[in-house]
């Protein structure tokens, strides 16, 4: 259907209707996959429903509205985020610690209500960030922080991200409805992150609160895209045309709106329902995918709200009743160290086995040697353990009563426990990092890179497989893949004939891939993708390119003194040079190609920046197509860009090509001028 000729208000209503179908379809699917957790469809058809609208969208411009599901992500970072102005104040809750400090709240509650009938809701008290959300007629328009209750940031770009948000109220929705609730990171996203930065030799966050606050300060959405966050709503702010009697009413309705609300409450008439809601709570804690530091209580009545009042920061119609953490107290036997993909050195604390949170520990992270410094922990003390943010168990500190003396600093190796290799710290982390390449920690990582997607593209070559290369001692660098043959490969667990003939062809077809392929996948430090392109177009060969100063590299559009600096280290290391000579001898590309296009290079000198999703080519293959025909392709618009191609959701770099006065290609006029057939061809 991306292909229908725009030939009048018949095709333009089909494709209006087919868009208004699949929007509804994909947010269903969203609703069912990110809030309810039971996904009717598999990821492939998920992505052709995308696809297909992206097609119809990109065919009928005019048709693209904010709420499609297309424009969750994307424009330009933002400079800073504008203040909102709260209609109704964003008030915090009062804490409470104990079961009298509840009953306190509800005796306060029933003398304030006299002779109403009073019940209450216990929900979940979710760990996150406050932030509001506003829909205009169903639309989503707006997305504040609570800031100081009063004004709060805009962060509606981040909020978009999140797929649990649905950018469109199901059913008949009122004029204005402000939902208010959290933005948390479930516990399993949150381990993801945390290694991954550890890995990166960056500072873990030390809980998922902490971890989606930083998310949401990200200036830059893309950014905010790849963080796993979520979102429940559990409470309103201005509304208008719409009325609910009790709380009870407004999670029911706001569900029927497909927003995510607390997976469970309880409705209580009494303390002694309250009281049996919280223990019940309590022992299915651990249950919940986001991290909860215990409950809610409100008042179900809500036209008692205003009778009830507030004081200066708090509702009184509510209180939080926090549980107090589990935390145990054990022997800390030995730190051993695990070595991270990326070569980091991460210190774990060997336990004598204690049960925390319904379940027995023997290890927790340590997260690196200065944290252990500074809260002096030793082997052999007595620490106490948590789980850090009810996800990691981590030693939080030590009983240091209980020290006898015997007790022995530790200290991080000065050699990988792996390899034997010297281990040392770069210039700004906390890390210490195994830096060689040969390393079976660091190499089985070097050839996941190596054969993705996005660098050599060797089909075939996973996990599984490279563990056992590496294991066996069949492969010591990405150069011994080409050496391997079928018969060899054809020995490892789980791989038959067929599968090791097709994976010695995939590895031989990837000899031939483009220049700036090959400078990806050597695996320098900071050298993306799109850092690999730009260095592809100002040195044609790897000897040029190995020979350039930290000042010509840091001349090049793009390449600032970090990235220069540690491609200039790169080089200088022996053992990559090394590799690199033998990578050659293998037959890989080392150059870059000099296509034509009939015979000569069309676009060369010709500067073009991508922006919006194209039907017919993904990005990085229209970029291939530019630079094979002679063109650089860049990031950002500037006085030296030649052209845009703007396909779907283009941002502000259309916005700021116009105002250069930059020539914009649709993506027709785009197909025509690098020779391939149109949509309407």
């Amino acid at each position: 259907m991306g292909n229908e000729p725009r030939t009048g208000a018949s095709s333009r209503e089909a494709a209006s209707r087919r868009i208004a179908e699949l929007r509804r379809e994909i947010e269903r699917h969203n609703r069912l996959y990110y809030v309810e957790a039971r996904p009717e469809i598999d990821d492939r058809t998920y992505d052709a429903l995308y696809k297909e609208l992206a097609d119809l969208e990109s065919a009928w411009p005019d048709l693209v509205s904010p709420d499609s599901p297309t424009q969750r992500v994307g424009g330009a970072p933002l400079k800073g985020f504008a203040p909102v102005r709260h209609a109704i104040p964003m008030m915090s809750l009062a804490n409470s610690y104990n079961i009298a400090e509840v009953r306190n709240f509800d005796r306060r509650v029933r003398e304030l209500a006299g002779p109403h009938p009073l019940s209450y809701v216990v929900e979940p008290k979710i760990d996150g960030v406050a932030v509001s959300a506003r829909y205009e007629n169903g639309r989503f328009v707006l997305g504040a922080t609570r800031g100081d209750g009063q004004t709060g940031d805009d962060i509606t770009s981040n909020l978009k991200t999140i797929r649990s948000l649905p950018l469109r109220l199901d059913g008949v929705a009122p004029p204005v409805v402000e939902v208010r609730g959290e933005v948390y990171m479930p516990k399993d996203g949150f381990r993801r992150l945390n290694e991954e930065r550890e890995e990166a030799g960056e500072e873990p966050f030390a809980n998922p609160r902490n971890a989606a606050a930083g998310t949401l300060k990200q200036l830059d959405p893309s950014i905010v895209a790849k963080r796993p966050l979520s979102i429940v709503f559990y409470g309103v702010g201005e509304y208008r045309g719409i009325q609910f009697a009790t709380h009870v009413e407004l999670i029911q309705r706001m569900r029927t709106w497909g927003l995510p609300t607390p997976p469970c409450y309880w409705v209580c008439p009494d303390m002694t329902a309250i009281e049996r809601a919280l223990e019940e709570l309590r022992n299915h804690r651990y249950e919940f995918p986001f991290e909860m530091d215990g409950a809610v209580i409100k008042v179900n009545d809500r036209s008692l709200y205003d009778t009830l009042g507030a004081t200066a920061k708090s509702p009184r119609w509510a209180v939080a009743f926090k549980y107090e953490p589990d935390r145990a107290e054990t022997v800390l036997r030995a730190i051993s160290i695990q070595v991270g993909r990326t070569g980091v050195l991460t210190p774990v604390a060997e336990l004598e086995p204690v049960i925390l949170a319904g379940s027995t520990i023997t290890r927790a992270t340590l997260h690196n040697e200065q944290e252990i410094h500074r809260k002096d922990i030793r082997i052999g003390d007595r620490v106490f353990v948590e789980k850090a943010g009810d996800v990691i168990p981590a030693v939080v500190s030590v009983n240091i009563a209980a020290r006898t003396g015997q007790e022995r600093p530790f200290h991080m190796p000065l050699v990988c426990p792996v390899c034997g290799e010297p281990v040392g710290r770069r210039e700004g982390e906390v890390a210490v990092r195994c830096e060689n390449l040969q390393c079976p920690a660091q190499l089985k990582r070097w050839l996941r890179h190596y054969a993705s997607r996005g660098a050599m593209d060797i089909e075939g070559l996973g996990e599984a497989v490279i563990d056992q290369l590496v294991d066996r001692g069949m492969v010591t660098s990405p150069a011994d893949l080409y050496t391997l043959r079928a018969v060899d490969v054809a020995t490892l667990e789980r791989l038959g004939r067929k599968s090791a003939a097709n994976l010695e062809a995939a590895i031989a077809a990837s000899r031939d891939r483009d220049f700036w392929r090959v400078i990806y996948a050597m695996g320098i430090r900071h050298v993306g993708a799109r850092s690999a392109q730009m260095l592809e177009e100002h040195f044609s060969r790897m000897e040029d390119l190995q020979r350039a100063t930290v000042e010509e590299l840091t001349a090049l559009p793009e390449i600032g003194p970090v990235i220069a600096t540690s491609i200039r280290d790169w080089f200088d290391k022996e053992r990559n040079r090394a590799f690199l000579k033998r990578l050659a001898e293998t037959g890989v590309t080392m150059q870059r190609r000099e296509t034509s296009f009939a015979g000569s290079q069309p676009l060369k000198g010709r500067q073009f920046v991508l922006t919006g999703t194209l039907a017919t080519l993904t990005r990085e293959e229209a970029a291939e197509r530019i630079r094979a025909l002679g063109g650089v392709v860049a990031s950002a618009v500037s006085k030296k860009t030649h052209y845009v191609v703007a396909g779907v959701s283009p941002g502000s770099k259309l916005e700021r090509a116009r105002n250069l006065g930059v020539s914009v290609l649709d993506e027709n006029t785009f197909l025509q001028m690098i020779g391939m057939r149109t949509h309407e061809s």
